[in-house]
């Protein structure tokens, strides 16, 4: 059975698409950073992907930032075997590095932030529904 909401799922594909109801700009959604957090190991991807089964643990997320030697030993060939990735966001690159570094301790493939989040000022209403861009 498929798990299926509408309204959880249209409203996660617009949050993916950048284009869903969050008031932060520049809200993008990565993929890396959530296959890091919620499947560190790969065991879903290896599940529905059966071309990268040979790739272990966390480099599963980035295949093609892996070096000849361990694409060729997991036998993948970017191009042909997998694709080549359509686009890299520029945002990906610390946590593609943190994969191929090594893995988490944690039980789902968290690390610790890279930095501590700022708090917001001035969250109230008004924030939500102000037309002004310096806020």
């Amino acid at each position: 059975k498929v798990d299926y909401d509408v309204c959880s799922n249209y409203g996660n594909w617009l949050y993916s698409a950048g284009i869903g109801n969050d008031p932060r700009e520049n809200r993008k959604f990565n993929m890396i950073k959530q296959g890091l957090d919620y499947d560190g190991n790969g065991a879903y991807i290896r599940l529905w992907v059966p071309e990268l089964q040979g790739i272990k643990g966390a480099d599963i997320h980035t295949p093609w930032a892996l070096n000849s030697a361990a694409l060729s030993q997991a036998g993948v060939t970017l191009g042909e075997t997998y694709p080549q990735p359509v686009v890299t966001a520029p945002e990906w690159s610390r946590h593609i590095n943190q994969s191929l570094q090594g893995r988490s301790t944690h039980p789902r493939g968290r690390r610790a932030p890279a930095h501590t989040p700022v708090p917001h000022r001035n969250r109230g209403i008004d924030f939500y529904f102000s037309c002004k861009k310096d806020v």
